[in-house]
């Protein structure tokens, strides 16, 4: 059962985490359109921060299934 709601938790976090990351992103703050960059450089961190919270998820998942599991066999 613990198994269960540990599967539960983590597709959870997973469907928050997928569909946070197709939110559409800020609007034009405006300013000069010419010649200026955007803010924050148009570094786009939005991909690569949607990994790396799935990849937590994942490696903290599997920590908590060894740990179940060791504590099942003893």
């Amino acid at each position: 059962m613990k198994k269960m709601k540990y599967i539960v938790l983590l597709g959870f976090l997973f469907i928050v985490t997928v569909s946070h990351a197709q939110m559409d992103g800020p609007g034009n703050p405006g300013g000069d359109p010419i010649g200026s960059d955007p803010l924050g450089g148009g570094a786009p961190i939005g991909g690569g921060l949607t990994i790396l919270i799935g990849l937590a998820v994942v490696y903290g998942g599997r920590k908590l299934y060894n740990m179940n599991k060791k504590d099942l066999e003893e």
